[in-house]
């Protein structure tokens, strides 16, 4: 299990990121208090809200997708700008995520004013939170600089949706230097979190002439997921876990459960 679970640690290292000297130890002189206080919001935010790993992972990776790790997804929008998180795939981002690097940027900013970026910030919480909730760790450069520019019109083709074939995800994820494997490594990322009902449904109803539901499906798995998303055209909050074995648990169960009929 290790490999599978270090190969994905290694591939969230290598999203892109601005270009800067970066280095683990960039903080080390400047805001020697710089990890300690993360590892304290960090830990604080994730056991009062256990969903705050797999909302920080996805935060992370909508932000790289998009023109690098830069935190751009952080900024708001205003009477000129429709900013990256109010684009429809942004929309759905988990609050919890926000949140956490609200608290640790405030935190850090009384000890260390303008010295830490929203970036790094977001990749320590997405790595620490990883390691929390029983994945490896691996180490991140620091040094990113916060990007001033967010578009929402720069999201749209960055980001993998439920609706592309497999040919469009990886020709995508190549886009951004990434080979086959790599982007397979970055999928387990689910192993965490749930996803929304109205992802997938299009896999559950009328899914063909012959059959009722994706025939990929385990037919138990697929009855489940028809009797809990039933209601989710009026209720779009309505979401399943990614996986149903270890939901809360950094661990490659997914890829097993996908095997089984019991994914998507």
């Amino acid at each position: 299990m290790a490999m599978p679970l270090l190969f994905i640690a290694l591939a969230l290292s290598f999203l892109p990121h601005t270009q800067s000297k970066l280095s683990a130890a960039y903080y080390d002189k400047t805001c020697p208090l710089f990890k300690p206080i993360m590892r304290e919001i960090i830990s604080t935010k994730q056991i009062n809200d256990p969903t705050t790993a797999a909302a920080t992972l996805r935060l992370f990776f909508h932000d790289c997708m998009v023109e690098g790790c830069d935190a751009s997804v952080l900024i708001s929008s205003n009477s000129f700008n429709t900013a990256e998180r109010d684009a429809d795939i942004n929309l759905s981002l988990p609050g919890d995520s926000f949140d956490l690097i609200t608290r640790a940027k405030i935190a850090i900013e009384v000890q260390c004013p303008g010295i830490v970026s929203c970036a790094d910030i977001l990749a320590i919480a997405t790595r620490d939170l990883i390691v929390m909730v029983g994945g490896p760790y691996y180490e991140v450069r620091l040094g990113r600089k916060d990007g001033f520019i967010s578009k929402a019109s720069r999201v749209d083709g960055n980001l993998a949706t439920s609706s592309m074939s497999v040919s469009e995800m990886l020709s995508l994820f190549e886009s951004k230097g990434f080979t086959a494997q790599e982007m397979v490594a970055l999928t387990g990322a689910h192993t965490i979190g749930f996803s929304h009902c109205k992802e997938f449904s299009h896999r559950l109803y009328n899914f063909s002439k012959t059959s009722e539901f994706d025939p990929t499906y385990n037919p138990k798995y697929a009855e489940a997921l028809r009797k809990l998303c039933a209601k989710y055209t009026s209720n779009t909050a309505m979401a399943a876990f990614n996986d149903v074995v270890t939901p809360s648990k950094f661990d490659n169960m997914y890829y097993l459960n996908l095997k089984r009929g019991w994914g998507y």
